[in-house]
């Protein structure tokens, strides 16, 4: 009989399918597993696929006595209690640098739209405005990219991938990162600095605990009225309250956003802004993406059922 997995986190039935093919799939589809399935199922369950991102603490863990592996799909895994996993003796796998080109394109994507402001275009064009030659201050001429500074704010694969493709259009790339790479970039010593020194921050730092609220109101200031913020790293990176304030007083140009604090996001007055541009999480959801992340959750699976330490594990778990 083949091994059985839990499915721990909500996920689209079409990207199980291919660990369908190989184990027994238990699907809790986002709900505690004493919960959504019995007892008697879960006993003997010994691996989990599960969001990085969704909250999962040593309570869950503790649901299934013999645990022994959390595999995310994906990159990230801010939201498995790492310590927790580690007191029980449970492994922790990822999908490293999966998504990264993906994640890459929708952050450059944002940044043009945000700059060039092209939701208001094309709602300018839509309602008949351009037509009808209706004045738009949101269509006055702006500053376009050439000559552009350009902040990454984390340079690990999805920030190096970033910096690549923002570089062809004619900028001069910054970085700030917890560790200074041998790169052909200039390194800022700190956020505070990045902020300072560019017109555009890009997150695309990994999400944790000694980052919750990085980008807050100070940053935001140091930005400036002519800066714009694009995040695809995580929402807990900024502080949404402050953001919004920033977008409505003209701290900040605009925003371009692939993550949000809560997701999915409801509308509120973040969504009400016209200089920010939205789109729902789905920097890494692209079929070449969803193919390489489940080539890495199938790599860990199968080793850790081999008895072979993860591919992919997540060092310090």
């Amino acid at each position: 009989m083949p091994d059985k997995v839990l499915v721990y986190s909500r996920f689209p039935k079409a990207q199980l399918v291919r660990f369908g093919e190989r184990y027994e799939i238990l699907n809790a589809a986002g709900q505690r597993p004493d919960q959504a399935l019995a007892a008697s199922e879960i006993a003997d369950i010994r691996a989990m696929i599960a969001s990085g991102g969704a909250p999962l603490g040593g309570d869950v863990m503790d649901t299934l006595p013999k645990l022994g592996a959390i595999v995310c799909y994906g990159t990230g895994y801010d939201g498995i209690d790492l310590a927790a996993a580690a007191q029980r003796g449970i492994v922790v796998g990822n999908s490293p640098g999966a998504n990264a080109a993906s994640v890459a394109d929708i952050a450059v994507t944002l940044m043009l739209a945000a700059v060039r402001r092209l939701p208001v275009a094309d709602s300018y064009v839509r309602n008949g405005d351009w037509a009808g030659r209706k004045p738009s201050p949101m269509m006055r001429p702006q500053a376009g990219m050439r000559g552009r500074k350009v902040g990454v704010y984390g340079m690990g694969e999805i920030g190096r991938k970033i910096a690549a493709r923002v570089a062809a259009f004619e900028t001069e790339i910054g970085y700030f990162s917890r560790t200074r790479y041998d790169l052909p970039y200039q390194y800022l010593p700190s956020l505070e600095a990045l902020a300072d020194w560019c017109s555009i921050l890009m997150i695309a730092v990994r999400a944790g605990a000694d980052n919750v609220h990085a980008v807050d109101a100070e940053i935001l200031r140091r930005l400036g009225s002519n800066g714009f913020v694009v995040n695809i790293s995580r929402g807990s990176v900024i502080d949404q309250p402050a953001l919004v304030a920033a977008l409505t007083d003209g701290t900040i140009a605009g925003a371009g956003l692939d993550v949000f604090a809560s997701e999915p996001h409801a509308p509120d007055a973040l969504t009400a802004l016209p200089n920010v541009v939205l789109s729902p999480h789905l920097g890494g959801h692209t079929l070449e993406s969803h193919v390489a992340m489940q080539d890495c959750v199938l790599a860990n699976l199968d080793a850790f059922f081999a008895g072979k330490p993860l591919p992919y594990e997540v060092r310090g778990a």
